[in-house]
Order: structure tokens, then C-alpha cells, then sequence
């Protein structure tokens, strides 16, 4: 693997020709690591009380881990308290959105150790998003030590309730203080991690997003960068506002076909199978998403994907072909939609809610949580060595 910056422009309006894939079977071992366990992590887990409501995302962790790239490589990984990130006020974050990140789950329902769920694709994934933004990839070992180290250390404050889980999020920064544009030649990888609740529990009101994009034909949708949220905020403002909960995203060429909401993927149940919007260089290409996929098509489900026009979905639900929505992510897991609705008011009320959402978000969870058999090798327990760091730690 070369850690070299690698600068990809994704022009190809065929998402398979974007290189990287989903569905890792979880065989991957870490070579003995090498993390430093900082002094002070005893005494920050030690003065840490968690509140009775978590929420979702509210709640950090009392430890980190940060592993810098300089003069071409990866230096050795710290686990360190957690502790604000000095940074020169010219940093390429700062001015150019130099950024990805990731965000993925450890469980511990009913099990001596943790858990994590689909990891190498998340590992996969923030690579393809560095690639795009010009940054070094972050090889597999480092990753997996990162979210390895933080469970590992964090594990007392893992919620052990269905439906709770320590949500990890690592990220990356380009640091270099220089205000000519280009890429930085040093970086920050960095997770933290938060005792959370489910992100949206209960079902969901949206509104379709007529007017703005998110992301751009030719530009970072499909990469997860910051950038692409921080474009979606004034829609969410204008959406929330307005009493709806998500802002349904339409395509950024023609916006005449459903692609997402701002943090979730989209299904439809219609004439007893389900339909989700083909994935485009536009938007992010789900893990959930791929999950919930595959579960269905496990369970019997007719599984379609393909390009789903607004007007169409809308003439389903008014003729009643279509009787159920949900949504699915990483934080939210599977979400059930009331309505889907315009910016004048009008309406479209699904006639079901929560029937096949449900029966998929338990079978997610029960694989999730291990309270099932996995048949499709996604789970994988923390490997020992890093409760061995945490304890000499």
C-alpha cells in the first residue's frame, strides 16, 4: 500500500467505476500494536461520569487517539485524553475544507467484549474520501488500532440497552499553515467517540429539497467531507423550521430524482418490494444502506435499485402502489416516514409505517448486537491486545 497523497476527481457519472467496495468478511488481524497509552488516560476515565440521558453524539468520551502524518509517513499512534487540537490559524482545514471522517458503531449488548460492526468498510471508504480530497490514505492497521484503542479504553461507558452503542468517529485534517491553495503534507488522524443513543427515534417527516444541492455534479458527494454538510445546513434550518425533520435531496443535474437525505439513504416499499435510488458520484454510498440491502434480499425481499424520479414516488403513494418509507444510516439505523412533502404544504401521507422498517431494523440490530447469527461474517470482537494496552495503560 503506498501512503502517499493521491488526488482522485471522480468524473464518471458510473458509480461502480468509483474504486472502493463494500462487504469486507471481517478476517483482518492487526500486527502487535505499538500505541503509546498516554499517563493522564486513568486519571480522565477516573473523573468521567456519564448523565442518565445520553442523546446522541452529546456525550464524549474522556480519551482519544491521534496518529500524525509527516515527511511522507505515519508516525506511531497515541491513546491520549481527550484534549482540544492546537492548530496553526492557517491550517488547510481551516481554509480549504481539507477534511474526512467516518463514523461507525461498537456494541456491547449482553457480551463480555465489544463489538464492531462492518469496520473495513469504513476503513475502505475513508480512503476513497481521502483520495478525493488529496489526502494520504490511512492504512488498515492504524485505523483499526485507532477505534481498537478507544473502545478498548472506553469500554465501562459503552450503554449496554438495544439500540445504545459507543459511536466512534474518526477523522482526518490536513494541518499544513500556508494559505496558497494546494494540498497539506501534514495530517491529523484522530477518533473520538461518544455513548449515544439511537439519532432518530421515531418516524420522520421530510420535505423534498426543490431548490438546493448539497453536492455538485463532477464534485464530493460521494465523499464524506464535511463540506457536503455544511452545504445542506440552510436546507435543514429551512426544513426544521417548517416542522419537517430531513430535507429529501433531489439529483444536482436535473433534481428530478430522489438521491438521499442529508445523512441517510432512502427506501420505498412498492408493490411489495423495495426501491432505493441507484447510487450516483452525487451522494454517499451507505453502509446501513448495503446492510439493509443484502437483510432484506436475506429475508425474501425483492430488492430494487434504480433511478426513482420525485413525481413518480409521489403518484405511487397518492394511488397507494407505494405504502411504506424509511430511511437508514449509521446513527439513525433504520427510520420509518410518515410523509413526504413540498415547501406549500401539500402532503403524501404513507398508508404503513414502521411494518417492514421495523422487521429490518431488529434484524439489523440482533446482528449488530450479536444476538443472532451472523451469516454475512459483518461483526468482529475487539482483539485482546488492546485491552492489554488499556490495562497497563
Amino acid at each position: 500500500m503506498s501512503f502517499g497523497i493521491h488526488c482522485s476527481l471522480v468524473v464518471n457519472s458510473v458509480w461502480e467505476n468509483i474504486e472502493f467496495s463494500l462487504d469486507k468478511q471481517i478476517d483482518f488481524k492487526i500486527v502487535m500494536s505499538n500505541c503509546i497509552i498516554d499517563s493522564g488516560i486513568a486519571a480522565a476515565m477516573a473523573g468521567f461520569s456519564a448523565p442518565t440521558s445520553l442523546g446522541f453524539g452529546q456525550v464524549k468520551s474522556p480519551v482519544m487517539y491521534r496518529v500524525d502524518y509527516r515527511d511522507g509517513a505515519w508516525q506511531q499512534g497515541r491513546a491520549l485524553p481527550y484534549q482540544n487540537i492546537e492548530i496553526d490559524p492557517a491550517a488547510k482545514v481551516l481554509h480549504y475544507a481539507q477534511e474526512v471522517f467516518e463514523g461507525l458503531k461498537a456494541y456491547k449488548i449482553d457480551n463480555p467484549r465489544a463489538n464492531f460492526f462492518r469496520p473495513l468498510d469504513n476503513h475502505d471508504r475513508l480512503n476513497f474520501s481521502a483520495r478525493r480530497m488529496c489526502m494520504p490514505e490511512i492504512p488498515a492497521d492504524l485505523f483499526m488500532e485507532g477505534i481498537s484503542v478507544v473502545t478498548a479504553l472506553s469500554e465501562p461507558l459503552i450503554p449496554t440497552q438495544a439500540g445504545q452503542s459507543l459511536y466512534l468517529r474518526p477523522f482526518m485534517i490536513g494541518l499544513t499553515g500556508a494559505l496558497g491553495m494546494g494540498p497539506s503534507s501534514e495530517y491529523a488522524f484522530i477518533v473520538i467517540a461518544s455513548p449515544s443513543e439511537a439519532y432518530h427515534a421515531g418516524e420522520m417527516k421530510v420535505l423534498i429539497e426543490r431548490e438546493g444541492c448539497r453536492a455538485a455534479v463532477g464534485g464530493t458527494g460521494a465523499a464524506k467531507t464535511g463540506g457536503n454538510y455544511a452545504a445542506a445546513t440552510e436546507s435543514a434550518q429551512r426544513t426544521q423550521a417548517m416542522g419537517y425533520h430531513q430535507s429529501l435531496w433531489l439529483d444536482p443535474r436535473n433534481m428530478k430524482d430522489i438521491e438521499e437525505l442529508s445523512g441517510m439513504n432512502v427506501f420505498a416499499l412498492i408493490d411489495g418490494e423495495l426501491h432505493t435510488p441507484r447510487l450516483t458520484p452525487s451522494f454517499l454510498k451507505g453502509i446501513t444502506r448495503d446492510s439493509v440491502i443484502q437483510l432484506a434480499r436475506h429475508k425474501g425481499y425483492e430488492v430494487v435499485e434504480r433511478t426513482m424520479p420525485i413525481e413518480e414516488l409521489l403518484a405511487d403513494i397518492k394511488s397507494g402502489s407505494c405504502v411504506e418509507a424509511f430511511a437508514c444510516g449509521t446513527a439513525a439505523i433504520v427510520s420509518p416516514i410518515s410523509d413526504i412533502a413540498e415547501a406549500d404544504g401539500t402532503a403524501y401521507e404513507l398508508s404503513q409505517s414502521d411494518v417492514v422498517a421495523a422487521e429490518l431494523r431488529r434484524g439489523l440490530l440482533d446482528i449488530q448486537e450479536r444476538r443472532t447469527e451472523d451469516p454475512f461474517g459483518w461483526t468482529s470482537e475487539v482483539e485482546d491486545q488492546f485491552y492489554q494496552l488499556a490495562l497497563a495503560g
